[in-house]
């Protein structure tokens, strides 16, 4: 299978200096069709263009996604000094676009439409009822995507900084951040490039994250009072009911659990 390279869309940040003129560029890509990091680096490589908005190319990452998949970034800023804002500046960007949640019940049956002559049976929300079980649809559910790049002084990118971006990755924040509440945010990880050399060098890191609202007085069916953090997962055990007036074997929620599938963890290691 020949490698493949694609950009992203949500590609081409720009980023102006107060003087007007571009000062850095990032192009996104998405490699598939090699297990090798060597070719799928080389393969974006030859893809990505030498210069972008009047500004050299500067540095060619990838990251593995999954099996010959890879996320790739380019970079583009001006030679001398790094390229790019001073160091302790930062930037910030974000995007709603939602993510995607399988769910089993509606918020509310708006019309059950019976055959001439039959009851229509009331499965009290459930979506998707079958003899077998209970299939439910994807919906898109509110995700706020938001990502901080940061210029920090080369002596602050120790060895024990990258094992606190490695071990807080995957994790919801413990305490409030940035104005959410806990629980809401979880850190999707971290990539950063070095610029520059000796006393001048720093780094442009780029922190990741994903908000989802804690929700609380939830009703499922005949189910009421569930609270659940943003990042914590509900599902719906269902049974087997007679519905007298529809004279038929239904299935209806009986438990709804709430389950906590991400340690939390103090995004103040960060630093941000």
């Amino acid at each position: 299978m020949p490698i493949e390279v694609r950009e992203k869309f949500e590609s081409r940040r720009l980023i102006k200096s107060a003087g007007g003129s571009n000062s850095s560029a990032e192009l996104a890509y998405i490699v598939l069709g090699t297990d090798n990091d060597i070719a799928a680096r080389d393969a974006l490589e030859d893809e990505a263009p030498a210069n972008y908005a009047n500004l050299p190319r500067q540095s060619v990452q990838v990251e593995p996604l999954g099996p010959g998949l890879w996320d790739g970034v380019v970079r583009y800023a001006l030679s001398g000094g790094g390229g790019g804002l001073p160091t302790g500046e930062s930037t910030f960007q974000f995007d709603t676009g939602g993510g995607t949640q399988h769910i089993t019940q509606s918020l509310t049956t708006v019309q059950r439409v019976p055959a001439p002559g039959m009851v229509a049976p009331d499965f009290q929300g459930a979506i998707g009822v079958s003899a077998d079980g209970v299939e439910g649809i994807d919906i898109t559910v509110p995700v706020y995507h938001f990502a901080e790049t940061h210029y920090k002084p080369d002596a602050q990118i120790t060895g024990a900084y990258k094992g606190v971006l490695f071990n807080l990755t995957g994790k919801v924040n413990g305490d409030g951040f940035r104005g959410f509440a806990p629980g809401e945010v979880l850190f999707l990880g971290a990539s950063g490039a070095k610029r520059g050399s000796g006393t001048e060098a720093d780094w442009e890191i780029t922190y990741r994250f994903a908000a989802s609202p804690n929700v609380s007085g939830l009703s499922i069916g005949p189910i009421g009072g569930i609270t659940k953090k943003g990042w914590e997962y509900l599902w719906v055990r269902y049974s087997d009911q007679e519905d007298t007036a529809a004279k038929a074997l239904v299935k209806r929620p009986i438990a709804a659990y709430v389950e906590r599938v991400y340690e939390s963890g103090s995004f103040a290691g960060l630093g941000l």
